[in-house]
């Protein structure tokens, strides 16, 4: 089905992890901690953006005054305590194990290095990638191309020959910045 593709790429949170119900939680905690509230609508369609950047418009939007590095580390820090017991992969994780050896493979996330790493060493799935590009390895996120260049580049794969699992609108266009095919697995 992907053989016309010289590399694949994925996204991890809510494409090739079920981390989505947990994320939520830890935002719930860390949010409540300060009395503060963000619509679920709002935080989905950030999906995709670094930490800081959800907690920059969770500031905004409660006319806080917090910094959002550190409100994005709290929130890390407690998904940090809960995701390694909670975390399992989502079916498409068949579609890596599929293709691996056959095709190099990445994963492009919104995700800290450190977090993305952990997080797939726990489920013993870092083996199948290549490389891992995180929010912290990129200066430009999504919906910015650089995340998915990066993969590209670090594959030794020609933007134009690889293909995205994305779950979020963000990583769609950024995919589609990258002039990479894009796979919406919310549709699968």
């Amino acid at each position: 089905m992907y053989a016309q593709y010289d590399g694949l790429i994925f996204d991890m949170d809510g494409t090739i992890l079920d981390t989505e119900p947990t994320h939520r939680k830890a935002w719930d905690d860390v949010l409540g901690r300060y009395g503060m509230r963000f619509d679920l609508q709002a935080m989905v369609a950030l999906n995709g953006s670094p930490t800081w950047r959800i907690a920059q418009a969770v500031i905004e939007l409660n006319q806080a005054d917090l910094d959002p590095y550190l409100l994005a580390r709290e929130k890390s820090d407690a998904v940090k305590a809960m995701l390694l017991d909670t975390v399992r992969p989502l079916p498409l994780i068949d579609v890596v194990k599929e293709w691996y050896g056959r095709r190099p493979m990445s994963v492009g996330t919104g995700s800290e290095s450190a977090m993305a790493e952990a997080l797939l060493a726990h489920l013993d799935l870092r083996r199948y990638f290549t490389a891992v590009v995180a929010a912290d390895h990129v200066q430009n996120h999504k919906p910015a191309p650089d995340t998915f260049l990066l993969c590209a580049e670090r594959m030794g794969v020609s933007p134009e020959k690889c293909v995205v699992f994305e779950d979020a609108d963000f990583g769609l266009q950024a995919a589609h910045a990258a002039g990479m095919a894009a796979v919406d697995v919310r549709r699968l």
